[in-house]
């Protein structure tokens, strides 16, 4: 699965809109839908932030696996 579509189904899935993840992001709406659309590589330091909102590896967000695993308790 190409990761902009995991992007958008994670979203997705729970009901959260692209203004939402963006204000998460620290960026613009406009801005984090050029990500889901693939018209812009998503920076390291978002997928980061995202693998913690969302409680998901770094592996799963990329689309490198379909296994879904929370992240470790800090």
């Amino acid at each position: 699965m190409d990761y902009t579509q995991r992007l958008r189904d994670l979203r997705e899935d729970r009901d959260i809109t692209q203004e939402t993840i963006a204000k998460v992001l620290n960026t613009s709406q406009g801005y984090y839908s050029k990500y889901e659309l693939g018209i812009r590589e998503i920076p390291l330091h978002h997928i980061i932030t995202l693998c913690k909102y969302y409680n998901v590896s770094a592996d799963y967000l990329l689309g490198f696996t379909d296994t879904y695993q929370s992240l470790p308790k800090e």
